[in-house]
């Protein structure tokens, strides 16, 4: 998974970090990027997410079982490199609650990852407070915007996910 730090992107690409990462791109993104990327990655067979063309970020498509569905669900989330496979965040652009894959996760810890096209199934655990901390330094340094979806978050702690490769 090629990853950069903010710096390192393009203009174009660090202007769409920015943007994400304001109360208008928040309102703008969060009811749209989702359906942006379902049908991105059924156009490209999971290899692009709209993040990902968008905003130049590593991005993981991950299915999960639904906690009460029992269905599959699936979503494209930012992924930060880990020696394990690959790490997520539970940011859910800063809302109150945690996102529903986080629940389904916990409920379910076997989930299938698509990074660029490579597809292979994962077991899902919550990293340890050391392991969040060093996943959220990436992340941050990936995409600043992380760091105010924590704001906005409020009280809430942004969990992390390692997503293991079996």
């Amino acid at each position: 998974m090629p990853v950069s730090s903010f710096d390192d992107a393009g203009a174009f690409h660090r202007a769409m970090r920015r943007l994400a990462a304001t109360k208008v791109g928040r309102t703008l993104f969060r009811p749209t990027a989702h359906r942006l990327d379902q049908v991105l990655s059924k156009l490209t067979a999971g290899k692009y997410s709209f993040a990902g063309v968008a905003a130049g970020l590593p991005s993981v498509i991950l299915t999960t079982t639904g906690a009460k569905s029992g269905q599959p669900r699936t979503v494209a989330l930012l992924g930060i490199p880990h020696p394990d496979g690959v790490a997520v965040v539970a940011a859910n652009y800063g809302d109150e609650k945690h996102p529903g894959w986080y629940y389904n996760l916990k409920a379910n810890p076997a989930a299938t990852v698509v990074i660029e096209g490579d597809k292979w199934t994962a077991t899902a655990r919550l990293a340890n407070p050391d392991e969040r901390q060093a996943i959220w330094s990436r992340g941050v340094a990936i995409y600043p915007g992380l760091a105010k979806e924590q704001e906005w978050a409020g009280d809430r702690r942004i969990e992390a996910f390692i997503l293991e490769r079996r």
